[in-house]
């Protein structure tokens, strides 16, 4: 024992998943029509209005039970590459290939396998911004971590203006930034996307674009189906330092399966795809022969409004909902499925997220506290933010949100 002691640190699990391993202990089962999960960073993922029936059964074949390559099956990665290639470069030259995609064990494998492959350089990364980032940052010693506040002020937001002078001033040679950002559902697309792109070009930052939420739009309510990535504004696939990671977890419903992917520069997934063989030895097999079935750009596209339609109301009821208990939502969410909250308006004793966190437990509901989403590697910074904020989410089913929702008011009414 004395050994293991000396041998092993102390790894802490990450905000979210903190959060429901004390739910848990508590008696939280997904299937308990009592509790309400406001705080688990999944979608609903049974039948959905408009939306492609659901697979439920898959065939394997004798040689899916082999090992596959280690950057993915070659036709679930030219899959992926003819997605971007359809609906973000139809009018570009430079084209998306098998080469330029690396497929990965879910979101956190392939960000973890950029993290093995970056050299000694900063990095940026904003708050707040992804809890699982902050161990991400912390773990791996061959780059340094640089922080960027971003201020409710300014709705969240970087100006073009303060990005150029946080890749000058910090010496950045990459940048990690997830669009739309979770937990604030802000969103940076269009022109404003377009000035990112030419700028990191310009000064060779690479960006390292989360969208595992980038099917989740809510900016143009007469354009169903919208999707917004970094792709479309690449001009060159193979010199541009435009890393995009996504997956079948959040826009395609499917998180149990844990398929994601690395699309960017060959020279840059084929380091990733490097790193893959001592990082988990490549994505489950069976599971990368259906995904090919889900990468029909019809069936994408009926997904998206599907998710677009039903997610949208829920967002509006929450917001709504969150108005009447004078609960602060600063910036309505643009993407995701988040509501990010400041509980400052509330009575004192629910004020701290921790607090209020705590106190939905005991009425079967769950939230997290703003304070995982405070990225901070290492813990170098002393002062915490956003302890006044929680993140509700309207992923779960209508039904469950609106019992969360009613065991708040609860929350509220009794403190």
């Amino acid at each position: 024992m004395e050994l293991n002691k000396t041998a092993f640190r102390s790894v802490p699990r990450t905000g979210v998943i903190n959060v429901m391993h004390q739910a848990y202990k508590k008696g939280y089962s997904a299937h308990h029509k009592e509790w309400a999960n406001l705080g688990q960073g999944a979608p609903e993922t049974g039948e959905l209005s408009g939306a492609p029936q659901r697979i439920k059964k898959i065939n394997i074949d004798e040689a899916c039970q082999e090992y596959a390559p280690i950057p993915g099956r070659k036709d679930l990665r030219q899959a992926v590459a003819d997605f971007y290639n359809h609906f973000y470069r139809k009018n570009k030259k430079s084209k998306y290939t098998y080469q330029n995609v690396c497929i990965t064990s879910g979101g956190r494998t392939a960000l973890t396998q950029l993290a093995v492959s970056l050299g000694n350089v900063n990095i940026g990364h904003f708050i707040p911004d992804y809890t699982a980032y902050e161990e991400l940052l912390t773990n791996f010693r061959n780059f340094v971590p640089m922080p960027i506040l971003l201020n409710p002020k300014h709705k969240y937001k970087l100006s073009l203006a303060k990005l150029k002078q946080e890749i000058l001033g910090r010496g950045l040679s990459a940048l990690l930034i997830s669009n739309p950002c979770n937990p604030t559902g802000q969103l940076i697309e269009g022109a404003e996307l377009k000035k990112w792109i030419t700028l990191t070009c310009k000064f060779r930052c690479s960006f390292i674009f989360d969208e595992f939420y980038s099917h989740y739009i809510y900016t143009n309510s007469n354009e169903k189906g919208k999707m917004v990535s970094s792709a479309e504004y690449v001009e060159d696939v193979n010199k541009d330092p435009i890393i995009i990671v996504d997956g079948l977890t959040k826009n395609w419903r499917y998180p149990g399966w844990r398929i994601g992917w690395i699309v960017g520069p060959k020279e840059i997934v084929e380091a990733a795809s490097s790193a893959s063989s001592f990082v988990n030895g490549g994505a489950n097999h069976p599971l990368q022969k259906q995904a090919i079935s889900l990468m029909k750009p019809e069936l994408i596209l009926a997904e998206t409004k599907a998710i677009q339609k039903n997610f949208r109301i829920k967002r509006d009821y929450m917001l709504k909902f969150l108005k009447k208990l004078k609960i602060k939502i600063e910036v309505d969410p643009q993407g995701t499925f988040y509501c990010w909250a400041n509980l400052n308006s509330l009575p004192k004793s629910l004020r701290n997220g921790e607090d209020f966190f705590a106190a939905c437990l005991k009425e079967k509901t769950i939230v997290v506290p703003g304070v995982f989403f405070d990225v901070n590697p290492n813990k170098r910074r002393i002062y915490s933010n956003y302890q006044n904020y929680v993140r509700l989410s309207f992923g779960p089913p209508l039904e469950e949100l609106k019992r969360g929702l009613e065991a708040i008011k609860k929350v509220i009414k009794n403190s």
